[in-house]
């Protein structure tokens, strides 16, 4: 009702309330998350303290980014670029740098990084190709009110405030069993519950007929199997990265995630051009690739989840959890313990680094 420019700008405000909090409650953190060698950070480049030089690079990262929107075609490219440059990279530190155990895991967190845009690509059509859809082929009256589109963005969140808990509690519940599925299962049912949602609303749509208008809570139960595959995949790829990285790669690594999930979203802005959705409206045939397209790429999610799921016992044992909790301590530990064995891989990116 009043424009693209005040919810960018709540947003902005929700953002700078939020830096607020963390800067007025940083002394709960306990120096967690401090950096590692604090006189590297105060020493002169071209006279100017090197953390100044980290923030004038974000800045003017702020500036390539406004040019990069302003043509997208050449996005698509640079992502496939530098993201295999990047995983490249983390291999390339992951065999030459690292200890075994170490390499495992790095291998297990470029498994799930690869991932990353299957699940975010069909996701976040939420934004795009179903919130068009709901605008334009879903009945929308509910007791003679017909509930506006742009509402059904809200279904997503609210969804996670009611599912998050029990969620948390089925996890913790099958811990204590010895059945909580591993990171890469999890990730496996997470795509496959992105994957039902559109296949579910596909055969739901071609159900009652391509003639009359979808049920509305067909695209609930869209947003339903979405959000439940998010609360499987999302916050539990984020432990894996903090928990698998080692300390020297974690802000590489955690980089890498969410250049992931840029991947994601430039997927999903392909698949949504696919179905039609940058198109004007066209009737029942426009309705019916909506519907073809989701329901491809919903059985294409739905058969990489299930592989994954298959492979998801080896990829456990990349991981070396059992001797995690171990690695960890070595690794934050002061340089006299680091002779110890399981340590070699961060003596090895000392020396290299000095």
């Amino acid at each position: 009702q009043y424009g693209w420019s005040y919810g960018f700008g709540a947003a902005g405000v929700g953002m700078l309330l939020g830096l607020v909090v963390f800067v007025l409650g940083k002394p709960l953190l306990l120096g967690k998350g401090e950096p590692h060698d604090p006189a590297l950070l105060k020493e002169r480049v071209a006279g100017v303290p090197r953390e100044w030089l980290l923030y004038l690079a974000g800045l003017g990262a702020i500036g390539v980014l406004w040019l990069l929107i302003q043509y997208q075609a050449v996005v698509g490219w640079l992502l496939g670029i530098s993201g295999l440059a990047l995983l490249g990279y983390i291999a390339f530190i992951a065999f030459t740098k690292l200890s075994k155990r170490e390499r495992d895991r790095i291998l297990v967190i470029i498994f799930l990084l690869v991932l990353q845009p299957v699940f975010w690509g069909l996701f976040e059509q939420a934004g795009a190709s179903v919130n068009l859809y709901t605008d334009r082929y879903v009945d929308r009256m509910l007791f003679g009110w017909e509930v506006p589109a742009t509402w059904f963005q809200s279904v997503n969140s609210a969804f996670i405030l009611l599912l998050g808990p029990v969620f948390a509690w089925t996890w913790t519940s099958l811990g204590r069993r010895g059945l909580e599925p591993s990171t890469p299962a999890k990730f496996g049912i997470g795509i496959i519950l992105v994957g039902l949602g559109f296949m579910a609303l596909n055969w739901g749509a071609q159900a009652m007929g391509v003639d009359v208008q979808t049920s509305m809570w067909l695209i609930v139960l869209l947003y339903l199997l979405h959000t439940m595959g998010e609360l499987s995949l999302s916050p539990v790829g984020l432990s894996a990265m903090n928990r698998l990285a080692p300390w020297h790669m974690a802000g590489l690594i955690m980089g890498g995630w969410f250049f992931a999930t840029a991947g994601g979203n430039f997927v999903a802005g392909q698949i949504s051009a696919l179905a039609g959705a940058d198109g004007a409206e066209g009737g029942e045939a426009a309705k019916e690739l909506y519907l073809q397209v989701w329901n491809t790429v919903g059985w294409i999610a739905f058969g990489i989840g299930i592989a994954v799921l298959l492979v998801s016992p080896f990829i456990k044992k990349l991981q070396h959890l059992d001797t995690l909790e171990e690695d960890t301590d070595h690794a934050m530990a002061g340089e006299s313990e680091l002779a110890e064995p399981q340590a070699a891989g961060r003596d090895t990116w000392e020396e290299t680094r000095r």
